[in-house]
């Protein structure tokens, strides 16, 4: 049986079409989402989250320090490259008022989440995260998301997927230079 010359010439047009259409649409989503053009430069949205033990946590009660906030997922390799570094950044980092604050944002069951978490040696809180609060942040298809947040609450940046470590050590650095130190109550 002959094959015809033209079909894989026009599995290829397919293929090219819909990655040049795929791309276009993550660069324009990327470009205009609310978080890029309204959050950076204002005061992240407040949240109350539970956490893993079942306590609730609000983003609020960190004012006073710079923050990571990073949304994740179980199953996302990216994330569990940067859960290391996180962890290194936050005992670096932490004695100059710096916290990192995981949010997963997987369908993965708590105490899935909490083995996962204890099998990575995580060192800073995760809350366990509703698609309301992703939503708030203009939304986080890409997993990992992370926000930087300097001491009085305003984000500083926004990065998708996974960074360098050196991206990540800048950001902190200018989050911990930027805001007023609270006295903790």
């Amino acid at each position: 049986m002959k094959r015809n010359p033209l079909v894989p010439f026009f599995i290829a047009v397919i293929v090219a079409a819909t990655l040049f259409t795929g791309i276009r649409m993550a660069r324009s989503n990327r470009a205009s989402g609310p978080a890029k053009g309204q959050l950076v430069g204002n005061v992240a949205p407040d949240f109350e989250l539970p956490t893993l033990d079942g306590k609730n946590f609000r983003l609020s009660d960190l004012r006073g320090k710079a923050i990571l906030l990073n949304f994740w997922a179980t199953y996302c390799g990216p994330c569990k490259i940067e859960m290391p570094w996180f962890v290194e950044l936050q005992k670096q980092y932490g004695p100059q008022g710096f916290q990192i604050v995981g949010i997963a944002m997987d369908d993965a069951s708590t105490e899935d989440i909490a083995k996962f978490v204890k099998e990575m040696g995580v060192n800073y809180p995760i809350l366990i995260g509703k698609e309301s609060v992703g939503q708030s942040y203009g939304g986080v298809g890409v997993l990992p998301t992370t926000f930087f947040l300097d001491r009085d609450g305003k984000v500083i940046a926004r990065e998708f997927g996974l960074q360098s470590r050196s991206v990540f050590v800048d950001h902190i650095k200018k989050a911990l230079s930027q805001g007023q130190v609270q006295a903790r109550r």
